[in-house]
């Protein structure tokens, strides 16, 4: 049975890879990535769910959503543990330390001490900062 092993990691790195495609073309309006897509709308997981699953109807949805959870619950375990994610072409994950420092209530205008904390921090990859940035084809006056 060892090339179960191999198969199964095969399948994973390919779902992966096409998390990570579904991501940047989300991104990027859709598509071929080649577009400028800025909507409104959000999407939420489940829309994500649902276009992963469409764009890859040799998987099952639970598999779909047990690929995509698996993903998000590794990148917050890292986080967790102090880790940065990178994904390149898309952009980076990391841990920023906010110093404690006395704040302001607004209302009231007393000073607040705000305890220390840590933020997530995303940073675009270059591919996708590139692919967001695409100028649109200048009209030939004639």
């Amino acid at each position: 049975m060892q090339g179960t092993g191999q198969a199964s990691r095969l399948g994973v790195l390919t779902a992966v890879h096409a998390v990570r495609c579904s991501l940047c073309k989300v991104a990027c309006g859709g598509g071929s990535c080649g577009g400028n897509g800025y909507g409104t709308e959000g999407m939420i997981k489940s829309e994500l769910i649902q276009k992963f699953a469409e764009q890859n109807p040799h998987l099952f949805q639970r598999d779909v959503e047990r690929i995509v959870s698996t993903i998000f619950d590794e990148i917050a375990a890292a986080l967790c543990r102090g880790d940065r994610v990178e994904l390149r072409g898309f952009g980076a994950f990391s841990v920023k330390q906010r110093p404690a420092r006395w704040g302001r209530n607004p209302r009231t205008g007393d000073a607040v001490y705000v305890s220390e904390k840590f933020v997530p921090f995303f940073k675009t990859g270059k591919e996708l900062r590139e692919r967001l940035n695409v100028k649109p084809p200048e009209e030939s006056e004639g």
